[in-house]
């Protein structure tokens, strides 16, 4: 019989594997997008539109199978239908074949989405999940450095290459979780004796009172609905904006998915410093003032997206892209450890689905108008429209932060 890891070591290679097959695809995906198959602004946000709108409409149902099945079959068929999507835009350079890779994997994706995070809040209650989070992310971040490396190392020979690759990798991720991913404390949301439509109809309706019954977790999911808002202008135009908008240096004889390697590179190294003291508050105090980190957090990450769109130079381009990605990678698993810890464990899968869902509808919603803008007018007008819709969860972290204060 073979034995399981530890729930929580399970946890940081998951983070730590998934960090890197992400990296090794989205590194060169876009230049990809954009130089070998020729999309045009408005081309690259409905791709991310489609993604979006699959995401948006399978977290709930994919989130009800993890809290009704099982969280880690959730996991693995999510990671499956990630590895064939990008296999999939990979090996087939069409703007139709990478619609399709993108319901695939975001269908994957809604499958991963709420489950692990459920899973691990679940099975291993001896650590803080607030360290559990941060760890997480932290591996992750190194992970993704050598997911860059080879990504650039490979883009340079054939920039389809490290796409397909990291496709293959995530299916053989699966089957590593199919053998050595445990599952002790999970408990169906709802009774045995129901059908399975009749179950998620149980649990979804005991989510959605448990999300109406509770002030800050409204708060919470509407900061991720702007967030969604936001987030696809700056995802599918960040790397047009460096190839269209500025002059990228020669590096003697290597590709221009070098640079990007570089900045993938350069960005982890200091999000990781930025969470490593963030690690060094929570073992100082043994507990984070999220909404006050948030906040700060969140008005950095807009003006640094700003400046980003606006300027032309490409050194302090670099430097605001760089300081951009670093508030948001900080910004993450502090909201997601914020969010889980107001969860009751019955619905947890289901609610954070929702938040995922929130997010895709914000996407969906946002990205289209963002695409026009950039496609009419200009790749930085539509980044710098995209730092705007952010703006809202200044309000909403300070709503928030008063709230709490009063509470306590």
């Amino acid at each position: 019989m073979i034995k399981k890891l530890s729930a929580y070591r399970t946890y940081l290679l998951f983070s730590a594997a998934s960090a890197l097959l992400f990296s090794l695809v989205f590194t060169v995906n876009m230049v990809y997008q954009v130089e070998v198959i020729g999309l045009n602004p408005l081309q690259l946000i409905l791709v991310g539109t489609t993604l979006e709108v699959a995401c948006f409409l399978f977290e709930i149902p994919t989130g009800i199978v993890a809290d009704i099945y099982s969280r880690k079959l959730s996991v693995i068929i999510g990671i499956v239908l990630i590895g064939l999507g990008f296999t999939l835009e990979g090996t087939v350079p069409r703007f139709a074949a990478v619609l399709v890779a993108q319901v695939l994997w975001g269908v994957g994706y809604t499958f991963i989405s709420g489950a692990i995070d459920a899973w691990i809040a679940e099975e291993d209650k001896s650590i803080s999940l607030d360290k559990i989070y941060i760890k997480g992310a932290q591996v992750g971040q190194i992970a993704s450095i050598v997911g860059i490396i080879l990504s650039t190392a490979l883009g340079n020979f054939s920039i389809r290459l490290p796409i397909a690759a990291g496709g293959s990798l995530f299916i053989m991720l699966a089957l590593f979780l199919f053998l050595y991913m445990p599952e002790d404390n999970f408990k169906p949301s709802a009774p045995e004796d129901l059908s399975t439509f009749r179950k998620m109809g149980h649990t979804l309706k005991s989510s959605m009172g448990f999300i109406k019954s509770k002030k800050i977790i409204i708060l919470l999911l509407s900061v991720t609905l702007f967030y969604g808002l936001s987030s696809e202008g700056y995802d599918r135009l960040s790397t047009a904006h460096f190839l269209k908008d500025t002059m990228l240096p020669k590096l003697g004889k290597l590709q221009p998915v070098t640079w990007f390697g570089i900045f993938g590179i350069a960005g982890m190294l200091l999000s990781a410093l930025a969470m490593q003291l963030i690690i060094k508050q929570l073992e100082k105090n043994n507990k984070l003032q999220s909404a006050g980190i948030l906040l700060a957090t969140n008005i950095f990450y807009i003006l640094c997206m700003i400046v980003f769109a606006l300027t032309r130079n490409f050194g302090l381009m670099l430097v605001a892209y760089l300081s951009t990605n670093m508030f948001r990678t900080i910004n993450e698993p502090i909201f997601n450890a914020w969010l889980n810890n107001h969860i009751e464990d019955s619905a947890r899968a289901t609610v954070l689905s929702t938040n995922g869902q929130l997010n895709a509808l914000g996407q969906i919603l946002g990205g289209p108008i963002i695409g026009i803008i950039a496609t009419k007018y200009s790749i930085s007008m539509g980044i710098a429209c995209t730092a705007l819709l952010v703006t809202p969860v200044i309000v909403l972290y300070g709503i928030i932060k008063v709230y709490e204060n009063n509470k306590s």
